[in-house]
């Protein structure tokens, strides 16, 4: 039975008991509140990064927000212009401009859909514990880097400052749940140097805000075979790592507030968000974990309201209270974002006691994740390596687990031997080696009832072992496989021995 009809059911029934209760929907508004300020400063950087203007990326963080509040399958989570994404199309901006750009992220919109309706979201549970765990870790020191700019060349006041931000963001959730920590932070900061006439950086020297709303764009690009050889690369990347990026942010949001989400509903409204955001002229994003985590950490939001607001306000906040906005202080934001590094860490995963415990192979996964990560910042990148060398392990654990065994002597002239255990490319390999082919007696039987066989490299090697035997002039039978492994054996004598 699927499970979209119970998730939208569970989904409606969320939205509405927020609406009902004034209290659940004050933490649905506060937080989006505190999302959209500290949307801003980041929409406008990944813009700096991809070479357009600041308005592209805020435009594409408030029509993704909108966009999967209403589409996505995991509620709550935030999803906006990314640097991801921005690293991606950066080239692209550069040598042909925002009309190329715009029409690349219609084209990944188009692919995102497609990967998930044909199950792409499927594979997310071949990513291993370990690899989750370094995207988690990861994802907090990415997110602590981000800030060292903001704290270097700046005025001295700005660390004390910063300093009040984190006590702030520390003790004032002990006082009182009711109004979210980085709300009063950047409420408090702002206030504080506007009135004492204070000379830090601020959210307007990130560059200039919109004075309009978006409206809709058709990218002007001619539409041929040459234009979509040129924009295909750089759609599917981003594509993928779209739905890397949201999907793995989905399952930890998924373990945060312990409730399930329809991946599959989040990979292709990903799709639709960045086809909307790519017509309404925004540079296209995916999940962002950060701002994710002040919602449904920090802020302990739950409802798609949230995601919907967030884009909300952010639009009102740039367009109609630009002003004001551009007068907030970085050092709050850097505050906050300090501390959601501080809370996504898995800080038992890495307590040397830990480290002491776990198997080398888990732990040689996790840092390989999140090295890539650091030195790349990309995300997707650290999962896919890690994943490679998930892999790895697995197969060479796997491997060992093949044994052959000389089990019965029927008569003088027959010997029989059991393999045992899972034959794939890894184990098979040394199958050929574990066969006594000068003195075993002129009959041999290989019993294959207790083993299974995944793949042609198995069907090769049995090959070349009844080849050798059948060179010394002795005969063999493969007996015991059940019907998937004597569907793979059909196969022999079509492949080559190799020995």
């Amino acid at each position: 039975m699927s499970l979209a009809v119970p998730e939208a059911n569970v989904v409606d029934s969320s939205v509405r008991n927020a609406l009902r209760s004034p209290k659940l929907l004050r933490v649905e508004v506060f937080a989006a509140l505190a999302v959209a300020l500290a949307l801003i400063p980041e929409a406008i950087s990944f813009s700096i990064l991809a070479g357009v203007d600041p308005q592209v990326g805020l435009f594409a963080s408030f029509t993704m927000a909108v966009t999967i509040a209403i589409v996505g399958g995991r509620r709550a989570m935030i999803s906006a212009a990314t640097g991801a994404v921005a690293l991606i199309v950066a080239p692209l901006a550069s040598s042909h401009g925002l009309d190329y750009l715009i029409a690349a992220v219609i084209l990944a919109g188009v692919m995102q859909v497609g990967l998930s309706l044909a199950g792409a979201a499927k594979l997310m549970r071949f990513i291993p514990r370990s690899v989750m765990v370094g995207f988690v870790n990861a994802l907090a020191i990415v997110i602590f880097l981000a800030q060292i700019p903001h704290l270097i060349d700046v005025p001295f006041v700005v660390y004390p400052l910063v300093a009040v931000g984190i006590a702030t963001l520390v003790f004032f959730p002990k006082l009182t749940g009711a109004v979210p920590g980085p709300l009063v932070v950047v409420v408090l900061l702002t206030v504080t140097v506007v009135l004492f006439g204070i000379d830090v950086p601020d959210v307007g020297d990130q560059g200039d805000l919109p004075k309009s709303l978006p409206s809709f764009f058709i990218p002007d690009v001619p539409w041929t075979m040459d234009t979509l050889q040129l924009l295909a690369p750089v759609a599917f990347a981003m594509a993928l790592v779209g739905l890397l990026e949201s999907l793995m942010t989905a399952k930890l949001v998924d373990d945060i507030t312990d409730s399930h989400s329809d991946k599959t509903r989040e990979g292709w409204g990903q799709g639709v968000a960045n086809i909307v955001t790519g017509f309404f002229g925004g540079m296209g994003g995916c999940a962002m974990v950060g701002q994710t985590m002040i919602n449904v950490k920090t802020s302990k939001a739950r409802t798609r309201i949230s995601t919907f607001l967030a884009g909300v306000f952010l639009l009102i906040l740039v367009v109609g209270l630009g002003d004001t906005v551009a007068k907030i202080p970085m050092a709050a934001l850097v505050a906050i974002m300090i501390m959601v590094s501080v809370g996504t860490m898995d800080w038992h995963s890495v307590n040397p006691l830990t480290l002491r415990n776990m198997p080398f192979s888990a732990t040689a996964i996790m840092v390989t994740t999140v090295a890539v990560t650091v030195v790349t910042h990309n995300l997707a990148y650290g999962v896919i390596l890690g994943v490679i060398v998930a892999t790895i392990f697995f197969a060479r654990r796997v491997a060992h687990f093949t044994e052959v065994v000389d089990i019965a002597h029927p008569d003088d002239d027959t010997r029989v031997y059991a393999v045992r255990g899972v034959l794939f490319f890894a184990s098979s390999n040394d199958l050929f080696y574990q066969f006594d082919y000068v003195n075993d007696p002129q009959n041999v039987i290989i019993d294959l009832s207790q083993a299974q066989i995944y793949d042609s490299s198995t069907v090769a090697a049995l090959d070349a072992i009844e080849l050798k035997y059948t060179r010394y002039g002795k005969n063999v039978e493969i007996i015991g496989m059940n019907e998937p492994s004597a569907k793979w054996h059909s196969l022999s004598g079509r492949l080559g021995a190799g020995h």
